[in-house]
């Protein structure tokens, strides 16, 4: 088999080229997407709703 990178002929089972470092095959299984960027949105609204509540406490406290 040859790699579909810079052509260099490569086992029937090798799983990277030895040469460039490029997959020999397309991934079975892929990573699951990653869920960071929810966590920070809702700790981003959770302090918005903690300013907005401590806001109106003292507007309408006074």
């Amino acid at each position: 088999m040859r790699c579909r990178n810079c052509g260099t002929e490569i086992a029937d089972k090798a799983l990277i080229c030895y040469r460039c470092g490029a997959p020999a095959a397309e991934a079975k299984y892929k990573p699951a997407p990653s869920r960071r960027g929810r966590r920070w949105l809702r700790l981003l609204l959770l302090i918005l709703l903690v300013l907005a509540v401590l806001v109106g406490y003292f507007v309408l406290g006074q």
